[in-house]
């Protein structure tokens, strides 16, 4: 039944400014990256396409964790699934503070977006950089098995 809410109501959908540019640059790199979402995987299939998204080749969906957010085993597969051992060479990018709060408990450093919170909301769960979309996020080039990105406009304090 999820797999048909995109279907029936993609019309109304809009995408959070700055992802589509944002996914295809880490395609463009070779960056290995996951989609870790809170919902089941008919869900998001649906709306990766519905909104014609670049497709993970790795994803951590609601039926694959026991636990979900803020609880951080949902990260920690996607870290599996994408085959990165070091915690320190992780980003996540979240907008729902309950995400947040997985990916710090996880370990790794998070981006939060103010696309679907408050700012207040967003600070409150951790996150380490606070911007309002993914236009403020750039993938600016690559190094030996990193990827760099660039933050601007960022929230301070």
């Amino acid at each position: 039944m999820e797999g048909l809410i995109p279907r029936d109501f993609g019309r109304d959908a809009t995408e959070i400014p700055g992802a589509r540019k944002f996914l295809a640059s880490l395609d463009d790199v070779n960056a290995r990256w996951a989609v870790v979402t809170s919902g089941t995987r008919a869900l998001i299939d649906g709306w990766i396409e519905v909104m014609k998204l670049a497709h993970p080749k790795h994803m951590v969906a609601a039926e694959d964790v026991e636990n979900g957010k803020p609880d951080p085993s949902c990260y920690l597969l996607g870290r599996s699934r994408i085959g990165l051992d070091d915690t320190s060479t992780i980003l996540v990018v979240e907008d729902a503070p309950s995400g947040i709060r997985a990916g710090k408990a996880a370990g790794f450093k998070v981006i939060g977006l103010v696309t679907t919170h408050s700012l207040q909301q967003v600070r409150d769960a951790g996150a380490d950089w606070i911007v309002r979309d993914l236009r403020d996020v750039a993938v600016k080039g690559t190094g030996r098995e990193m990827v760099e990105i660039e933050i601007t406009n960022a929230f301070l304090g």
